[in-house]
């Protein structure tokens, strides 16, 4: 018997749902292979979703059609806008979920969808044909067919865990590794190298003494992420609380570094610079007499508390011992120690901007074996390779997202021009058009597109509409209102404003520091009116319009600079050149381009070691 799908994706982490989400509710008949059936969407690491740049990547996935955003509303037990105190540009939603039922919402979901099937099993090779792949064989022995293959194997491909001087084979705790895959790419001429990762120890909250910590509550209102109108949070709130080492945690983790398999040699891979363990941040740190630590329960209804910035491998008793020198620790009992992991991953450049690999046609890879880290980058890679793969079942264009796009876009440039040197994560600093890549609109830059695939629904897109119509009312509404001195300047000087001598458009007040909407429809009824016309998602819809009537100059002045950008996006350079031939580039140019092989100029000028001179060869003999 023949077993024959349009589209297989190998791992239900992050990327493997939403990749196989994505291509099923496209119309592909989708097959989702993974070990366990009860851990989909596992939250590997922290119990939370979002954060600095990689809230804006969930907003955009929202707004794209997928699914993570929806599952983190409904299991959400607290939820924070990071960064109000800045520009909007950088604010970032993050919310802190319940680990087990952000499991069982995307179980649900999974199970809800037409065209996507479940196999609990493990992929032991791939099924190559003529350089394409053509399905996989597990290890029950089965063949399953298909016109493309998305794997998102996380950090399973030949995993080791370390524990002190401890390793144990896995990928993650008590989940077993997988060993083949990786050795069959290698045979058909990928590079393959080592990552490493880790998380902290999980705490028992009835161990830990709250009132020697501080309490971090979230935001009150009804923030969420997904641009679907529903009610969030359904589910208890719950506070974060915070907390510090100090010189005797620091003295004992010090101590104990020679039983570190960072520091005695047992571990060589590239480990992440940006959430670094705490014994990393005791030498690279040397100086700093405490560093944070951030408690976080890890659901509605257990005692499990995460232990944010505790990141380790040391030994179990190191571990337990260091932790005992913080007050609110002294009596701690845990669950288990930290750990770091070692796994394979394949350098991204060996990919096209869909996702599909360079040496095998219809072979797609989404998130940690691309050398990302973080369940938000995974997510987004997932959902572009889910589309691409049920694209490329139908002969169709490749659906790529431009760096003023989509963080989702510069994620994938990134990725794919520059390649990686420690586990990617995303930050608001990588994008270059910040302005235009805020989490309010990203509904403004990428509901039509995914509509128009055939991904975001008609509900979705209405909702769209709607909200764009009462944007466009409420900025005109504000252009043309007239304000009276005598009106509002008893209100103006009460909020910290000067007063008005003469009559001003309602905008005028708006753009004001001091003001924002809400406070002015305290003191212009006219105002208050306009917006109790406004019956769904009002708060969404109010911000919005604010950001883009106080930011309008910033917001077209780096439209024309990426317009400017874009122009070169244009100038294709794919198959135009032998790069080894041309005398007048560099060496490191020739062989990155050749390497690389970027469809554009403007690709080519982002990739590390190509210069403005490089660039200008290339558009002399274009003819440029």
């Amino acid at each position: 018997m023949e077993f024959k799908y349009d589209v297989i994706v190998v791992g239900a982490g992050h990327a493997g749902c939403e990749a196989a989400a994505a291509a099923a509710h496209l119309g592909s008949k989708t097959l989702l292979i993974t070990m366990d059936m009860n851990k989909v969407a596992q939250m590997s690491c922290n119990p939370a979703i979002g954060g600095i740049a990689k809230g804006q990547i969930v907003r955009e996935i929202d707004a794209l059609g997928g699914q993570m955003g929806i599952v983190a509303d409904k299991t959400a037990i607290q939820f924070r806008m990071l960064n109000r105190s800045k520009g909007p540009a950088m604010w970032s939603p993050r919310s802190q979920n319940d680990r087990t039922k952000f499991i069982t919402k995307w179980r649900e979901a999974i199970d809800g969808i037409t065209n996507l099937y479940l196999w609990q099993d493990t992929v032991v090779s791939l099924l190559i044909k003529d350089q394409s792949v053509v399905g996989v064989r597990t290890a029950l022995e089965v063949e399953f067919y298909s016109k493309a293959v998305v794997l998102t194997t996380g950090t399973f491909l030949n995993g080791l865990l370390h524990i002190g001087r401890t390793q144990i084979s896995g990928g993650r705790m008590a989940e077993p590794a997988s060993f083949d895959l990786t050795g069959q790419l290698v045979e058909c001429g990928f590079e393959a190298n080592r990552m490493k990762t880790g998380t902290p120890v999980r705490i028992d909250g009835r161990s830990v003494d709250f009132s020697l910590t501080e309490e971090q509550k979230g935001d009150s209102g009804l923030a969420k992420f997904s641009y679907l109108d529903y009610a969030p949070r359904p589910l208890r709130q719950l506070s974060c609380w915070t907390l510090y080492t100090n010189e005797a945690v620091h003295k004992v983790l010090r101590d104990g570094l020679g039983e570190s398999p960072l520091y005695n040699g047992q571990i060589q891979s590239i480990g992440p610079r940006y959430c670094p363990s705490i014994e990393t941040k005791i030498v690279t740190f040397a100086d700093k007499p405490q560093h944070q630590l951030f408690l976080e329960p890890e659901g509605e209804n257990t005692q499990e508390y995460y232990l944010n910035g505790f990141s380790s491998s040391l030994p179990l008793s190191i571990q337990l011992n260091a932790l005992m020198q913080i007050p609110a620790f002294r009596n701690v009992q845990i669950y288990r120690p930290g750990y770091a992991i070692e796994y394979d991953f394949f350098p991204p450049t060996q990919l096209h901007h869909s996702l599909e690999t360079k040496k095998i046609r219809n072979l797609f890879f989404a998130g940690q074996i691309n050398g990302t880290t973080g369940y938000e980058e995974a997510g987004a890679q997932g959902l572009i390779a889910g589309i691409n793969a049920h694209i490329q079942t139908q002969g169709g264009a490749p659906f790529v997202l431009g760096r003023d796009e989509a963080y989702i876009g510069v994620l994938i440039d990134d990725l794919v021009m520059k390649g990686v040197d420690e586990p990617y994560r995303m930050f608001t600093s990588r994008a270059e058009y910040r302005i235009l890549l805020r989490q309010d609109d990203a509904d403004m830059r990428l509901t039509e597109k995914s509509y128009r695939l055939g991904l975001a629904d008609g509900n979705r897109y209405r909702l769209l509409l709607e909200k764009k119509q009462c944007i466009r009312d409420l900025v005109s509404f504000a252009r043309h209102y007239p304000v009276k001195p005598e009106s509002v300047n008893s209100s103006l000087e009460f909020f910290g404003t000067t007063p008005l001598r003469h009559g001003v458009k309602l905008i005028d007040l708006i753009l004001r520091p001091q003001l924002d909407i809400p406070k002015i429809a305290s003191f212009v009824p006219a105002l208050q009116e306009h917006l109790d016309m406004i019956s769904n998602r009002k708060e969404e819809i109010i911000e919005a319009a604010e950001i883009l009537m106080k930011y309008e100059g910033y917001i077209a002045r780096e439209k024309i600079i990426a317009e400017k950008i874009n122009r070169l996006e244009n100038i294709k350079i794919r198959g135009k050149f032998d790069y080894n031939a041309i005398q007048s580039l560099s060496t490191e140019a020739k062989q990155k381009l050749t390497q690389i092989d970027p469809e554009t100029i403007a690709q080519a000028g982002r990739i590390p070691g190509i210069s403005p001179n490089d660039i200008s060869v290339l558009l002399v003999l274009l003819g440029r």
